[in-house]
């Protein structure tokens, strides 16, 4: 994580000089927004997790209703022994 930044910082530092005042101004800004737009999954996904956690009121909620729910599943449906208790064999 760290080594792209220390090579975006020398080429700037090599380059800094060679580019005129306007054009290092929008690139830097542009390289920021693109920082800021790469370090937005991480914040938007801790964020998340605080909300809905185990540890948080939603992730309680949602843990004890899965509980609630686990023996209320659909019964399973087999066809050969549907079959088998038509036919009195089972």
């Amino acid at each position: 994580m760290v080594a792209p930044a220390l090579l975006g910082a020398s080429a700037g530092l090599l380059l800094g000089d060679l580019m005129h005042r306007g054009a290092r101004r929008g690139m830097g800004i542009g390289l920021g927004a693109l920082g800021v737009a790469a370090l937005l999954p991480f914040a938007v996904g801790g964020v998340t997790w605080l909300v809905t956690g185990p540890r948080s009121k939603v992730g309680v909620r949602r843990k004890i209703q899965n509980i609630r729910d686990a023996g209320i599943g659909a019964p399973i449906h087999d066809e050969v022994d549907a079959e088998l208790l038509e036919q009195g064999l089972l």
